[in-house]
């Protein structure tokens, strides 16, 4: 007979699913942001809140966290994996097109604040390594709250969406030497020679370092090939947590942090050819547990100490967002971005980040800050993390009131025909989007095209094109471009987002339109044909397919050999991207072509 269970085991984890599972997304419905649910059901639920009535309310036992430290495990595995993530997506080409804004508005913002905060520290009497620590730790801004916020406005692509975003890169970038330099002193207290244990320490960390990237380097490929090999995502998605885990888990033995060890993991994986693979297997993984790390940063979170200090509370949070709101206007004004952007972005920025907490914590650990100071200083920073949706309207609203109104020329202002004519519509009038629409015109098909850009519309129109300014993701654009009677839709644009968006609301009014759309890559085409496209071209296949042709015709291939090798070769990607069944709304090519 099975001997009875424990439930009281297995309470913390029934909660934390709970919250998960019900508490956010029943918070999101209402238009609340799902971490500042994941903090407040922390700061409800723990040790500061319902959980410090169990004594008295035992009952409340049942559906309240037990203590902070229970949950200290998976908070540290949701670091872990949040910094294996930004590894991933970390790529030196990203880095370079940003190396402006990331190597010099990201570095001076993080010099500067840490600077300013961590002198304002000193002079409060802090010791230095304690002034030091805070003033880098409340540099840093919270990476996953900006990005959702400007992801959940689709302001990722405008000029305050990537100046923020570079800012963050550079601010992941540097959370790995900064937990490393808190390790390092850490260790190095109470001895004599801190130089001496400091060149201990790096050459002991740049051993463990270049023996992951060494092993890395040689073993994951093979590993990751034989895994692909057996078909099985579940053994796919084993290595990969296997991968993750294990880089931290040895990092943390040479001394290190775990999330430094998975960080430099998702940089080697970044390299490898199963990058985008990993990421779709690890995000339900990595949301889950960043979940949980924000929630225990909810328990951190001290309702007394803020009825007991709030001007302290208030005025370090105050301070805070006003010091870095500042430097960063005044950097991204330096940096030649306009008032609209840099107000936009020092708005979104200057509160305080989930890095401060993970910073702090390893901190109070060695002893190296003060537990009450710490404690004051994350509740200042919960605050501000609380209020960044607010301030992400805020910053919208004056970003707005701050660019002139855009004056569309005459050519731009003119509309789309409404004769009812079957015509083609070419979403884009950029180099690709040109490009078609002389096809088009050489074949003697009629079309009309169409871009957000005004400037590109109005040079197209004094071409003698059949140009029209507007949305293409709008429906009701579509239908009055006459998607009702068109005969194929061409979407040329280069903005994956748009091209899905536009894709999307082309289906939804013409179930049997054709759509040919450019894609990003392999993985876009793949997305696009399972939401309706009829044909993607994903442009570094082609790119890779026009080199192949070239190069084989120079070196005394037959160009019909070759031709043919060329279009077996793109039959073979279509047939890879499309999904295994047939859809229904697909129709045969020489058809599709006859109707073109």
């Amino acid at each position: 007979m099975a001997s009875a269970t424990d439930p009281t085991i297995y309470k913390d984890a029934v909660v934390v699913l709970a919250t998960a599972g019900i508490v956010v997304p029943l918070a999101r419905s209402f238009k609340v942001n799902s971490i500042v649910a994941f903090m407040a059901c922390g700061a409800l639920l723990g040790p500061f809140g319902l959980g410090g009535l169990v004594a008295s309310v035992p009952v409340l036992g049942a559906i309240t966290v037990s203590s902070q430290e229970a949950l200290s495990g998976p908070a540290e595995l949701g670091v872990a994996f949040l910094l294996f993530v930004i590894g991933l997506e970390l790529s030196f080409e990203r880095l370079r097109t940003m190396r402006r804004l990331v190597f010099g508005l990201g570095l001076g913002q993080i010099a500067l604040s840490g600077a300013v905060i961590g002198a304002v520290a000193f002079a409060l009497g802090q010791p230095k390594t304690a002034a030091l620590i805070i003033g880098f730790g409340l540099a840093l801004s919270s990476t996953a709250m900006v990005v959702e916020l400007l992801a959940s406005k689709r302001r990722t692509t405008t000029s305050a969406g990537r100046a923020s975003f570079a800012v963050l890169l550079c601010q992941d970038i540097a959370v790995v030497p900064l937990l490393f330099l808190v390790s390092v002193l850490g260790a190095q207290t109470g001895q004599n020679s801190l130089l001496a244990g400091l060149a201990q320490a790096m050459v002991q960390a740049v051993a463990a370092i270049a023996a992951i990237i060494v092993i890395g380097r040689l073993g994951l490929r093979p590993l990751f090939r034989m895994v692909a090999a057996t078909d099985s995502s579940e053994s796919f998605m084993a290595a990969t947590l296997l991968v993750a885990l294990g880089t931290g888990v040895v990092a943390a033995a040479a001394g290190l942090s775990m999330g430094l060890g998975a960080f430099i993991a998702g940089l080697l994986l970044a390299e490898t050819e199963y990058r985008r693979a990993i990421e779709v297997t690890v995000d339900p993984f990595k949301s889950l547990l960043i979940g949980v790390f924000f929630l225990t940063v909810g328990m951190s979170v001290d309702p007394a100490q803020i009825a007991s200090q709030p001007l302290a509370v208030l005025g370090i949070a105050l301070g805070l967002f006003g010091v870095k709101a500042l430097l960063v206007y005044g950097l991204a004004r330096w940096f030649k971005l306009s008032a609209a952007t840099a107000i936009e972005s020092a708005i979104m920025l200057g509160p305080g980040g989930e890095f401060a907490f993970v910073l702090f914590g390893a901190a109070v650990s060695a002893k190296l800050l003060a537990q009450d100071v710490a404690s004051l200083v994350l509740t200042a920073v919960s605050l501000t993390m609380v209020a960044l949706p607010f301030l992400a309207r805020l910053s919208r609203h004056l970003a707005k009131r701050l660019v002139p109104p855009s004056v569309l020329p005459d050519e731009a202002l003119a509309t789309p025909p409404d004769d009812h004519a079957a015509r083609a519509i070419v979403v884009g009038c950029g180099r690709v989007g040109r490009l078609v629409g002389s096809m088009l015109e050489e074949h003697r098909k009629p079309y009309i095209a169409i871009d957000s850009d005004p400037v590109l519309v109005a040079s197209q129109r004094r071409a003698g094109r059949p140009a029209f300014y507007g949305d293409a993701t709008r429906g009701d654009f579509l239908r009055l471009c006459g998607l009702g009677e068109a005969t194929a839709l061409i979407v040329t644009i280069d903005n994956p987002r748009a091209v899905d968006e536009t894709v999307q609301a082309a289906r939804a009014l013409r179930p049997d339109i054709i759509i040919v759309a450019r894609a990003r890559d392999g993985a876009h085409a793949r997305h696009l044909y399972e939401i309706g496209v009829n044909d993607a071209v994903p442009e570094t296949i082609e790119a890779s397919l026009q080199l192949s042709e070239a190069a084989l015709v120079g070196l005394g291939v037959p160009m019909g050999l070759v031709i043919a090798a060329v279009h077996e070769r793109r039959d073979a990607f279509r047939a890879e991207f499309k999904p295994a069944e047939p859809s229904s709304r697909a129709i045969p090519r020489d058809r599709r072509s006859r109707r073109l």
